[in-house]
């Protein structure tokens, strides 16, 4: 793909999301296509190559993010439906719990029911502690295991915990590879966040071991080149390390930004893959 019609995809990517944004979710892939005089193959193709997803599944993080947001300021469930702009409370139920991986009545609540198991294991850079719900990974924390099992508690309140080494024993096998520089399946990965995070974290996974991109690379890779500031939130918010590789993302001269984990362990990480 020459660097003329990258951009040109860039840009009908941005105005698509745009779009998408104006109405709160998504917006169908022939409107969009017609809007951008394009063809709906070509738009399809475009947010391949530039975000790696979907028109829809970025209208449905969209939609997702406004969800939250509306059951954060609702009362009821009720409220956050219409607030949300769905046209019925059975679609809001339907879509939203496939979403936020639970029903919007069980998040409004602060989540009581859901169930997580979690393992801790010993890995090059320290210890690694990961929870998972059926659907993926939901946190994964680098540093002592005393302050990482007391942390989680704290981030899943009213969840139900299990500790659960066998289920998670290849997930932590996995974890304690890529620690050390070594291949890995890719994990999945049951995250929640905004649009714009779920596209700068979409990014991350794209980076190969042992490489590395700028904040500034990152953020033209998903379409918003002067969004450098937002890129270098998103990689400090990201919840699940390692399995997101937010540690191979550095400052533009080559040095190594803040990481949440610590400096030493990044750099130990990318030592590691680059070995």
């Amino acid at each position: 793909m020459t660097t003329t019609t990258l951009s040109t995809s860039r840009d009908r990517v941005r105005n698509a999301c745009d779009l998408m944004n104006r109405a709160g979710g998504p917006v169908p892939v022939s409107e969009l296509a017609s809007s951008l005089h394009c063809s709906t193959r070509q738009l399809q193709r475009d947010f391949a190559d530039v975000l790696g997803i979907t028109p829809r599944q970025f209208g449905q993080a969209l939609r997702t993010d406004r969800t939250k947001r509306a059951l954060r300021a609702s009362d009821s469930v009720l409220d956050a439906a219409f607030a949300s702009g769905y046209g019925s409370v059975r679609a809001f139920y339907e879509e939203a719990a496939r979403r936020l991986g639970m029903t919007p009545a069980e998040y409004l609540a602060g989540a009581p029911e859901q169930v997580m198991v979690w393992s801790v294991t010993r890995t090059d850079v320290g210890d690694v502690i990961a929870v998972a719900t059926p659907r993926g990974l939901a946190a994964v924390r680098i540093g002592r295991e005393r302050d990482l099992v007391r942390d989680v508690g704290a981030e899943f309140p009213k969840a139900t915990l299990q500790r659960d080494d066998h289920a998670m024993s290849d997930v932590m096998a996995a974890l304690r590879a890529l620690c050390a520089g070594e291949q890995a399946p890719e994990l999945p990965v049951d995250v929640h966040g905004t649009a714009f995070q779920a596209r700068v974290w979409s990014a991350l996974r794209e980076i190969p071991a042992g490489q590395t991109r700028t904040y500034t690379q990152v953020a033209s890779a998903i379409g918003s080149p002067t969004s450098v500031r937002a890129v270098a939130r998103a990689c400090a918010t990201n919840p699940v390390a390692l399995a997101i590789p937010c540690h191979r993302v550095i400052r533009s001269d080559g040095s190594l930004a803040g990481y949440r984990w610590g400096l030493a362990v990044k750099s130990s990480l990318l030592a590691s893959e680059h070995a």
